[in-house]
């Protein structure tokens, strides 16, 4: 498959608040996922920064999801490797396992084993499992998506190229977060917080998308608990 297990779910960006974990979280999963190779070759130039820096830089506008159907969103298409028979969705699994699950012809997997860091919950079937857009369909939508080509929602819904758009989690917690942001919603694994917090804004930044005073006050709120925090992120193409 197109990744390892070592650099997805937690960003890389996570390494700066890694005390914050270290207690709770399996070192597979805190790792910041290093020795990623991916299949692609991103050009556009990386921005860094404070977390405070990459919230001051998220656009502020008011929201709406006047129009929004789910379908808006093609997802999921047909991965990062369009001939290897498995989806955005199976890839993402597959980048995820801790433990690698066998893959029959239709991508169909078995066995397996996975942390999900919402919760801090181990899954050991594929099925338990729904691959999350850490910034919601619908609250992209709501932030600017809304006025996006198709094809550009298309690219947003299935985001390979960088670990915080897409993570593997269980059923459960993602179900309770549906498309919450985080004033609404946190992940329950409190020692999570502050990798959540930096990846909602990296992927808020990568796509361009805006922040309404609700969302901020409740970002700029839980990064005064991330000190030293920082955002490391490449626009979209």
């Amino acid at each position: 498959m197109i990744k390892n297990l070592s650099q997805r779910g937690l960003p890389a960006l996570a390494l700066s608040v890694l005390p914050l974990l270290a207690t709770a979280v399996p070192a597979h999963a805190a790792d910041g996922r290093e020795g990623l190779t991916s299949s692609f070759t991103v050009s556009a130039v990386r921005e860094s920064g404070s977390l405070f820096e990459g919230i001051d830089r998220i656009p502020a506008a008011p929201e709406s999801r006047e129009g929004y159907v789910r379908t808006a969103f093609k997802h999921w298409n047909a991965g990062a490797i369009a001939d290897d028979g498995c989806n955005t969705r199976a890839e993402a699994i597959l980048e995820e396992a801790v433990e690698r699950p066998e893959v029959a012809p239709g991508c169909k997997l078995t066995g397996g084993k996975w942390f999900s860091l919402y919760d801090n919950t181990w899954v050991t079937a594929a099925s338990g499992l729904d691959v999350d857009h850490l910034v919601p369909l619908a609250e992209s939508w709501d932030s600017g998506a809304s006025a996006w080509t198709a094809k550009r929602r298309e690219a947003y819904a299935n985001d390979l190229a960088t670990p915080t758009s897409l993570i593997a989690v269980t059923a459960n917690s993602n179900r309770a977060k549906a498309d919450k942001d985080p004033a609404e919603w946190m992940p329950p694994a409190a020692e999570y917080a502050c990798t959540y917090v930096t990846g909602w804004v990296e992927t808020k930044l990568r796509w361009g998308l805006a922040a309404d005073d609700r969302e901020r006050e409740a970002l700029l709120g839980l990064a005064e608990d991330c000190p030293g925090a920082t955002v490391s992120y490449q626009t979209a193409p």
